[in-house]
């Protein structure tokens, strides 16, 4: 299917490897320009110099900066390139698991300004020039704690849970009869070195060996196994396509079938 994308510009966020990259990779196939960005830049050149070779001769370019894009700084340094983005990926590595009692103010504001403001931030930067243009695709990478919490992931649920109901209210507004769509794609479990080190933890605390919860986790999916990023990334370059024009204020849930529910 071509999905009419060609020639767009996207910025995609935590894309030097993992979910993000699954995204930056999928775009560029389609011929999309992609700007990525990580806070890594050493593992963010290498990503870069990977997806040019994927863009192949589609005559689409890879521009990357290494930046947190959780800070002003950060936004900044990827704003000098421009605001004239046709597609935005939010993305940033979700806050750490524990004990609510154990997390302080500091540690909340830092996981809201993170997994909250920062998505905010940008759509609040690009969502009105997609409007001009008439053309506009912002994907929030969340998380299926959003639609099934996990206790111990509580800042993250809070947070996540905080843009979901934004992106539900702003998806509806005027932007939405000027092209311009906004979705969130919620993971569950992938094949990512994240998933990778909660694992090594919850072996530790269990005192099993990596192997044993490994497989015992990839049990309790119906599919029987992880999804790999570059079928989350085919999954965000859809919900980008000229064809999804009319889904917006969605949570696209992406979990081998481990959600219980029936909505």
């Amino acid at each position: 299917m071509d999905l009419g994308i060609a020639g767009k510009t996207a910025l995609v966020c935590g894309a030097s490897k993992g979910l993000g990259y699954g995204c930056a990779e999928a775009l560029v196939r389609e011929g999309v320009n992609v700007v990525i960005v990580a806070r890594g830049a050493e593992v963010l050149e290498a990503a870069a110099k990977t997806l040019v070779g994927a863009a192949g001769t589609s005559g689409a370019f890879v521009k990357h900066v290494a930046a947190d894009i959780t800070t002003e700084a950060g936004r900044a340094a990827v704003f000098a390139l421009g605001h004239d983005f046709d597609i935005v990926v939010t993305n940033a590595g979700g806050p750490p698991p524990g004990d609510f009692r154990n997390w302080d103010r500091e540690a909340w504001i830092k996981a809201v300004d993170a997994n909250m403001l920062t998505p905010i931030e940008l759509i609040k930067a690009t969502v009105d020039g997609m409007a001009r243009r008439g053309f506009g695709r912002i994907v929030n990478i969340t998380s299926s704690s959003v639609k099934s919490p996990i206790d111990i992931l509580g800042l993250s649920n809070g947070a996540r849970s905080g843009l979901t109901g934004f992106v539900a209210g702003v998806a509806r507004t005027a932007v939405a009869a000027q092209g311009v769509t906004i979705n969130n794609l919620l993971p569950g479990s992938f094949d990512t070195d994240r998933l990778k080190g909660t694992m090594a933890g919850a072996a530790q605390k269990s005192g099993q060996d990596f192997d044993t919860v490994w497989e015992a986790r990839k049990k309790n999916i119906p599919a029987r196994r992880f999804g790999t990023p570059a079928e989350f990334g085919a999954i965000c370059a859809f919900l980008c396509s000229m064809q999804a024009g009319y889904m917006t204020g969605q949570n696209v849930l992406a979990d081998g079938g481990a959600y219980p529910g029936t909505y």
